[in-house]
Protein backbone atom coordinates (compact mmCIF):
# COMPACT_ATOMS: atom_id res chain seq x y z
CA UNK A 1 0.00 0.00 0.00
CA UNK A 2 1.38 3.48 -0.98
CA UNK A 3 2.02 5.90 1.47
CA UNK A 4 -0.59 8.28 1.88
CA UNK A 5 0.27 12.36 1.55
CA UNK A 6 -0.97 15.46 3.11
CA UNK A 7 -0.40 18.83 2.62
CA UNK A 8 -0.85 20.75 6.44
CA UNK A 9 0.36 24.03 5.46
CA UNK A 10 0.08 26.68 3.36
CA UNK A 11 0.81 30.25 2.07
CA UNK A 12 0.94 32.71 -1.10
CA UNK A 13 1.94 36.29 -1.61
CA UNK A 14 -0.51 38.20 -3.97
CA UNK A 15 -1.55 41.58 -5.00
CA UNK A 16 -4.46 40.89 -2.73
CA UNK A 17 -1.99 39.98 0.59
CA UNK A 18 0.82 38.74 2.29
CA UNK A 19 -0.84 35.30 3.39
CA UNK A 20 -3.90 33.06 2.65
CA UNK A 21 -6.24 34.87 5.18
CA UNK A 22 -5.56 38.66 3.65
CA UNK A 23 -6.31 36.52 0.39
CA UNK A 24 -9.82 34.84 1.28
CA UNK A 25 -10.64 37.76 3.09
CA UNK A 26 -10.10 39.60 -0.57
CA UNK A 27 -11.69 37.00 -2.94
CA UNK A 28 -15.00 37.00 -0.15
CA UNK A 29 -15.49 40.80 -0.84
CA UNK A 30 -14.81 40.16 -4.64
CA UNK A 31 -11.95 41.98 -5.00
CA UNK A 32 -9.21 42.08 -7.84
CA UNK A 33 -5.92 42.67 -8.08
CA UNK A 34 -5.72 43.33 -11.41
CA UNK A 35 -4.94 47.20 -12.21
CA UNK A 36 -4.79 49.61 -14.82
CA UNK A 37 -0.67 49.92 -15.59
CA UNK A 38 1.67 52.39 -17.36
CA UNK A 39 5.29 51.99 -17.50
CA UNK A 40 7.98 51.44 -19.79
CA UNK A 41 7.59 47.54 -20.30
CA UNK A 42 4.53 48.02 -22.64
CA UNK A 43 3.76 51.30 -25.68
CA UNK A 44 0.79 51.23 -24.34
CA UNK A 45 -1.23 50.86 -20.70
CA UNK A 46 -1.96 47.27 -19.73
CA UNK A 47 -4.12 45.23 -16.92
CA UNK A 48 -2.24 43.24 -14.54
CA UNK A 49 -1.92 42.38 -11.58
CA UNK A 50 1.37 43.38 -10.00
CA UNK A 51 2.70 43.17 -6.47
CA UNK A 52 3.49 46.02 -5.11
CA UNK A 53 7.32 46.44 -4.50
CA UNK A 54 6.91 49.02 -1.45
CA UNK A 55 5.21 46.90 0.66
CA UNK A 56 7.19 43.81 -0.74
CA UNK A 57 9.97 45.34 0.87
CA UNK A 58 8.53 46.27 3.99
CA UNK A 59 7.61 43.13 4.60
CA UNK A 60 10.51 41.69 3.59
CA UNK A 61 12.89 43.32 6.18
CA UNK A 62 10.83 40.94 8.90
CA UNK A 63 12.89 37.87 7.67
CA UNK A 64 15.86 39.65 6.43
CA UNK A 65 17.62 43.18 5.78
CA UNK A 66 19.95 41.50 2.94
CA UNK A 67 19.33 43.85 0.28
CA UNK A 68 20.65 41.89 -2.32
CA UNK A 69 17.30 39.94 -3.39
CA UNK A 70 15.45 39.81 -6.56
CA UNK A 71 12.09 41.15 -6.76
CA UNK A 72 10.88 37.44 -7.19
CA UNK A 73 13.40 36.08 -4.36
CA UNK A 74 11.69 38.34 -2.27
CA UNK A 75 8.21 36.69 -2.79
CA UNK A 76 9.41 33.23 -2.95
CA UNK A 77 11.45 33.87 0.43
CA UNK A 78 8.36 35.91 2.06
CA UNK A 79 6.28 32.88 0.92
CA UNK A 80 8.51 29.97 2.65
CA UNK A 81 9.18 31.88 5.71
CA UNK A 82 6.27 31.11 8.04
CA UNK A 83 5.85 27.56 6.79
CA UNK A 84 9.90 26.75 7.31
CA UNK A 85 10.05 28.52 10.72
CA UNK A 86 7.19 25.37 11.78
CA UNK A 87 9.16 22.47 10.33
CA UNK A 88 12.52 20.27 10.86
CA UNK A 89 14.58 20.21 7.92
CA UNK A 90 16.58 17.19 8.01
CA UNK A 91 18.45 15.29 5.47
CA UNK A 92 15.29 13.13 3.95
CA UNK A 93 13.57 16.81 3.23
CA UNK A 94 12.66 18.12 -0.27
CA UNK A 95 12.58 21.43 -1.41
CA UNK A 96 11.08 21.83 -5.01
CA UNK A 97 11.06 25.66 -7.05
CA UNK A 98 8.35 25.74 -9.88
CA UNK A 99 8.67 28.94 -11.88
CA UNK A 100 8.42 29.27 -16.23
CA UNK A 101 10.64 32.30 -16.13
CA UNK A 102 12.42 32.19 -12.64
CA UNK A 103 14.69 35.62 -12.58
CA UNK A 104 15.19 36.67 -16.17
CA UNK A 105 14.47 39.97 -15.75
CA UNK A 106 17.92 39.92 -14.54
CA UNK A 107 18.72 39.76 -18.30
CA UNK A 108 17.25 42.96 -19.28
CA UNK A 109 19.86 45.35 -18.44
CA UNK A 110 22.88 43.59 -19.82
CA UNK A 111 24.47 43.65 -16.85
CA UNK A 112 24.07 40.52 -15.43
CA UNK A 113 25.63 37.42 -16.57
CA UNK A 114 23.32 34.67 -18.45
CA UNK A 115 24.15 32.26 -14.96
CA UNK A 116 22.17 34.46 -12.83
CA UNK A 117 19.16 33.90 -14.91
CA UNK A 118 19.42 30.14 -14.55
CA UNK A 119 16.68 28.40 -12.89
CA UNK A 120 18.99 26.29 -10.84
CA UNK A 121 20.68 29.46 -9.72
CA UNK A 122 17.46 30.66 -8.13
CA UNK A 123 16.36 27.54 -6.18
CA UNK A 124 20.28 27.02 -4.91
CA UNK A 125 19.73 30.58 -3.49
CA UNK A 126 16.29 29.94 -1.66
CA UNK A 127 17.50 26.73 -0.82
CA UNK A 128 20.75 28.04 1.20
CA UNK A 129 18.74 31.11 3.02
CA UNK A 130 17.08 28.28 5.00
CA UNK A 131 19.92 26.16 5.15
CA UNK A 132 18.16 22.47 3.41
CA UNK A 133 20.53 20.09 2.86
CA UNK A 134 19.36 18.15 -0.08
CA UNK A 135 20.09 19.07 -3.69
CA UNK A 136 17.02 21.86 -4.62
CA UNK A 137 14.89 20.14 -7.52
CA UNK A 138 13.36 22.48 -10.59
CA UNK A 139 9.83 21.69 -11.58
CA UNK A 140 9.86 24.26 -15.11
CA UNK A 141 6.91 22.75 -17.07
CA UNK A 142 5.17 26.30 -18.83
CA UNK A 143 2.07 26.43 -17.03
CA UNK A 144 1.35 23.21 -15.13
CA UNK A 145 4.60 23.87 -13.46
CA UNK A 146 2.94 24.93 -10.26
CA UNK A 147 0.59 22.21 -9.81
CA UNK A 148 2.96 19.03 -11.44
CA UNK A 149 5.47 19.89 -8.40
CA UNK A 150 2.69 18.65 -5.68
CA UNK A 151 2.46 15.50 -8.03
CA UNK A 152 6.39 15.20 -8.25
CA UNK A 153 7.03 15.88 -4.23
CA UNK A 154 3.77 13.08 -3.70
CA UNK A 155 5.42 10.50 -5.78
CA UNK A 156 9.01 11.22 -4.62
CA UNK A 157 7.89 11.38 -0.48
CA UNK A 158 5.62 7.49 -1.73
CA UNK A 159 8.82 6.19 -3.22
CA UNK A 160 10.50 6.71 0.47
CA UNK A 161 13.63 9.31 -1.45
CA UNK A 162 12.20 12.10 0.87
CA UNK A 163 10.10 11.74 4.13
CA UNK A 164 8.64 15.40 3.16
CA UNK A 165 8.84 18.18 1.04
CA UNK A 166 8.51 22.26 0.65
CA UNK A 167 7.10 22.92 -2.24
CA UNK A 168 7.33 27.07 -3.38
CA UNK A 169 6.52 28.22 -6.76
CA UNK A 170 6.63 31.60 -8.54
CA UNK A 171 6.71 34.05 -11.47
CA UNK A 172 6.72 38.06 -12.01
CA UNK A 173 5.80 39.87 -14.77
CA UNK A 174 8.49 40.88 -16.67
CA UNK A 175 9.70 42.93 -19.84
CA UNK A 176 10.06 39.42 -21.29
CA UNK A 177 6.79 37.63 -20.23
CA UNK A 178 4.63 40.99 -21.63
CA UNK A 179 6.41 41.27 -24.68
CA UNK A 180 6.06 37.16 -25.50
CA UNK A 181 2.41 37.44 -24.58
CA UNK A 182 1.87 40.37 -26.65
CA UNK A 183 3.97 38.94 -29.61
CA UNK A 184 1.00 36.60 -29.76
CA UNK A 185 -1.95 38.71 -29.41
CA UNK A 186 -2.89 36.67 -26.24
CA UNK A 187 -3.11 39.70 -23.99
CA UNK A 188 -6.72 41.21 -23.26
CA UNK A 189 -7.09 44.81 -23.62
CA UNK A 190 -9.52 44.85 -20.50
CA UNK A 191 -9.17 42.52 -17.25
CA UNK A 192 -9.62 38.71 -18.28
CA UNK A 193 -13.35 37.05 -18.08
CA UNK A 194 -12.72 33.62 -18.14
CA UNK A 195 -15.17 31.19 -19.90
CA UNK A 196 -17.71 34.44 -21.03
CA UNK A 197 -19.00 34.98 -24.27
CA UNK A 198 -16.87 38.76 -24.09
CA UNK A 199 -13.30 37.18 -23.71
CA UNK A 200 -10.39 37.98 -25.45
CA UNK A 201 -7.50 36.84 -23.85
CA UNK A 202 -4.98 36.56 -20.73
CA UNK A 203 -4.48 39.34 -18.05
CA UNK A 204 -0.93 38.53 -16.66
CA UNK A 205 -0.34 38.67 -12.62
CA UNK A 206 2.76 37.61 -10.43
CA UNK A 207 2.77 35.70 -7.26
CA UNK A 208 4.27 33.22 -5.11
CA UNK A 209 3.21 29.96 -3.14
CA UNK A 210 4.07 27.80 -1.01
CA UNK A 211 3.52 23.93 0.69
CA UNK A 212 4.61 21.72 2.90
CA UNK A 213 4.03 18.40 2.27
CA UNK A 214 4.37 14.82 4.81
CA UNK A 215 3.80 11.43 5.12
CA UNK A 216 4.14 11.66 8.56
CA UNK A 217 0.31 10.79 10.17
CA UNK A 218 0.85 11.75 13.73
CA UNK A 219 0.93 15.50 12.63
CA UNK A 220 -2.24 14.90 10.87
CA UNK A 221 -5.96 16.89 12.14
CA UNK A 222 -9.29 17.41 10.75
CA UNK A 223 -9.03 19.93 8.01
CA UNK A 224 -5.55 18.78 6.66
CA UNK A 225 -5.50 18.29 2.94
CA UNK A 226 -5.08 14.70 1.44
CA UNK A 227 -3.64 14.64 -2.18
CA UNK A 228 -5.00 11.34 -3.42
CA UNK A 229 -4.22 10.91 -7.55
CA UNK A 230 -2.71 12.42 -9.83
CA UNK A 231 -1.95 12.87 -13.83
CA UNK A 232 0.35 14.72 -16.12
CA UNK A 233 -0.47 14.03 -19.73
CA UNK A 234 0.89 16.36 -23.33
CA UNK A 235 -1.74 15.87 -25.99
CA UNK A 236 1.28 16.89 -28.56
CA UNK A 237 -1.06 19.14 -30.38
CA UNK A 238 0.96 22.93 -30.99
CA UNK A 239 3.71 25.06 -29.37
CA UNK A 240 1.28 27.04 -27.80
CA UNK A 241 -2.16 25.79 -28.52
CA UNK A 242 -4.43 22.88 -26.61
CA UNK A 243 -5.74 20.04 -28.25
CA UNK A 244 -9.51 21.23 -29.15
CA UNK A 245 -11.04 18.05 -28.36
CA UNK A 246 -8.97 18.51 -24.64
CA UNK A 247 -7.45 15.13 -25.31
CA UNK A 248 -4.44 15.48 -22.59
CA UNK A 249 -6.39 17.30 -19.79
CA UNK A 250 -8.98 14.35 -20.70
CA UNK A 251 -6.08 11.28 -19.85
CA UNK A 252 -4.84 13.49 -17.16
CA UNK A 253 -7.80 13.73 -15.32
CA UNK A 254 -8.97 10.63 -15.81
CA UNK A 255 -5.37 9.00 -14.17
CA UNK A 256 -5.62 11.24 -11.41
CA UNK A 257 -9.31 9.38 -10.86
CA UNK A 258 -7.91 5.86 -11.37
CA UNK A 259 -5.09 6.56 -8.74
CA UNK A 260 -7.54 8.35 -6.38
CA UNK A 261 -10.30 5.01 -6.68
CA UNK A 262 -12.88 7.50 -6.23
CA UNK A 263 -16.16 7.90 -8.05
CA UNK A 264 -16.45 11.28 -10.23
CA UNK A 265 -20.01 12.13 -8.66
CA UNK A 266 -17.53 12.85 -5.05
CA UNK A 267 -16.15 15.43 -6.60
CA UNK A 268 -17.10 19.01 -4.98
CA UNK A 269 -15.31 21.40 -6.64
CA UNK A 270 -13.07 21.87 -9.77
CA UNK A 271 -10.39 24.65 -9.95
CA UNK A 272 -9.97 24.77 -12.81
CA UNK A 273 -7.07 26.44 -15.35
CA UNK A 274 -9.39 28.91 -17.27
CA UNK A 275 -7.00 31.39 -18.77
CA UNK A 276 -9.83 33.30 -20.76
CA UNK A 277 -8.02 33.15 -23.98
CA UNK A 278 -10.67 31.43 -27.10
CA UNK A 279 -9.41 27.45 -27.10
CA UNK A 280 -7.92 27.22 -23.42
CA UNK A 281 -11.75 27.54 -21.96
CA UNK A 282 -13.35 25.82 -24.92
CA UNK A 283 -10.89 23.27 -24.22
CA UNK A 284 -11.62 22.93 -20.91
CA UNK A 285 -15.58 22.49 -20.82
CA UNK A 286 -15.04 19.73 -23.29
CA UNK A 287 -12.93 17.99 -21.41
CA UNK A 288 -14.76 18.05 -18.34
CA UNK A 289 -18.16 17.19 -20.12
CA UNK A 290 -16.29 13.75 -21.71
CA UNK A 291 -15.85 13.36 -18.21
CA UNK A 292 -19.39 13.78 -16.99
CA UNK A 293 -18.12 16.48 -14.50
CA UNK A 294 -19.88 19.07 -16.78
CA UNK A 295 -22.28 19.75 -12.88
CA UNK A 296 -19.55 20.20 -10.98
CA UNK A 297 -19.23 23.71 -9.54
CA UNK A 298 -15.90 24.92 -11.33
CA UNK A 299 -14.04 28.23 -11.24
CA UNK A 300 -11.13 30.33 -12.61
CA UNK A 301 -9.26 32.93 -10.40
CA UNK A 302 -7.67 34.39 -13.21
CA UNK A 303 -9.98 37.27 -12.60
CA UNK A 304 -8.50 38.30 -9.28
CA UNK A 305 -4.94 37.40 -9.81
CA UNK A 306 -4.35 37.51 -13.60
CA UNK A 307 -2.09 34.54 -15.17
CA UNK A 308 0.61 33.95 -12.63
CA UNK A 309 2.33 31.58 -15.00
CA UNK A 310 4.56 28.61 -13.11
CA UNK A 311 2.92 30.00 -9.85
CA UNK A 312 -0.60 29.60 -10.67
CA UNK A 313 -1.28 26.19 -10.05
CA UNK A 314 0.22 26.12 -6.53
CA UNK A 315 -1.42 29.27 -6.09
CA UNK A 316 -4.81 28.13 -7.00
CA UNK A 317 -4.39 24.98 -4.89
CA UNK A 318 -3.60 27.41 -1.86
CA UNK A 319 -6.91 28.89 -2.53
CA UNK A 320 -8.76 26.01 -2.91
CA UNK A 321 -7.54 24.27 0.03
CA UNK A 322 -8.65 27.18 2.05
CA UNK A 323 -11.96 27.28 0.17
CA UNK A 324 -12.66 23.52 1.30
CA UNK A 325 -11.74 24.35 4.83
CA UNK A 326 -13.84 26.69 4.72
CA UNK A 327 -16.37 25.46 3.06
CA UNK A 328 -16.85 28.36 0.59
CA UNK A 329 -17.03 28.78 -2.98
CA UNK A 330 -15.35 31.60 -4.88
CA UNK A 331 -17.43 33.24 -7.46
CA UNK A 332 -15.47 32.98 -11.16
CA UNK A 333 -14.89 36.45 -11.50
CA UNK A 334 -15.37 38.36 -15.38
CA UNK A 335 -18.05 35.86 -16.17
CA UNK A 336 -21.47 37.25 -17.25
CA UNK A 337 -22.67 35.00 -20.15
CA UNK A 338 -21.31 31.39 -21.29
CA UNK A 339 -19.02 31.56 -24.27
CA UNK A 340 -17.91 27.69 -24.58
CA UNK A 341 -19.67 25.39 -27.02
CA UNK A 342 -20.39 22.81 -24.31
CA UNK A 343 -22.17 23.71 -20.54
CA UNK A 344 -20.31 23.79 -16.92
CA UNK A 345 -21.33 24.86 -13.94
CA UNK A 346 -19.24 28.16 -13.73
CA UNK A 347 -19.63 29.72 -10.10
CA UNK A 348 -21.33 33.12 -10.47
CA UNK A 349 -21.21 34.19 -6.97
CA UNK A 350 -19.75 33.49 -3.63
CA UNK A 351 -21.56 31.14 -1.60
CA UNK A 352 -21.33 28.25 1.21
CA UNK A 353 -21.06 24.52 0.14
CA UNK A 354 -19.79 21.40 1.73
CA UNK A 355 -16.42 20.40 -0.06
CA UNK A 356 -14.79 17.62 0.49
CA UNK A 357 -13.19 16.45 -2.57
CA UNK A 358 -12.02 19.06 -4.95
CA UNK A 359 -9.81 18.86 -8.04
CA UNK A 360 -6.83 21.45 -9.60
CA UNK A 361 -6.13 21.53 -13.22
CA UNK A 362 -3.39 23.14 -15.56
CA UNK A 363 -2.74 23.24 -18.88
CA UNK A 364 0.21 24.90 -20.85
CA UNK A 365 2.52 26.31 -23.74
CA UNK A 366 3.49 22.63 -25.45
CA UNK A 367 0.76 20.39 -25.20
CA UNK A 368 1.12 19.70 -21.20
CA UNK A 369 -1.44 19.40 -18.99
CA UNK A 370 -1.58 17.93 -15.22
CA UNK A 371 -4.72 17.58 -12.82
CA UNK A 372 -4.65 16.21 -9.10
CA UNK A 373 -7.23 14.98 -6.73
CA UNK A 374 -7.57 16.69 -3.28
CA UNK A 375 -9.43 15.16 -0.37
CA UNK A 376 -9.97 16.96 2.41
CA UNK A 377 -9.40 15.21 6.08
CA UNK A 378 -12.46 15.47 8.36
Amino acid sequence: MQKEVFITQTNCITPLGFDVDSNMEALSKGLSGIQLHENEMMSNSFYSAIINSEALNTAFTKISTDTHFTKLEKMLLLALAPIVAKQNITSKTAFLLSTTKGNISLLENGNNPVEAAHLSALAKKISSFFGFTTEPIVVSNACVSGILAIAVAKRMIQSGVYDDAFVVAGDEVSEFVLSGFNSFQAMSETPCKPYDAARNGVTLGEATAAVYMTSNKSTIKSGVIKVIGDGAINDANHISGPSRTGEGLFRSIESAFKEANIDKAKIDYISAHGTATLFNDEMEAIAFNRLGLQNVPVNSLKGYYGHTLGASGLLETVIAIASARQNQLIESKGYKESGVSQSINIIEANKESEIKYFLKTASGFGGCNTAVLFEKVN
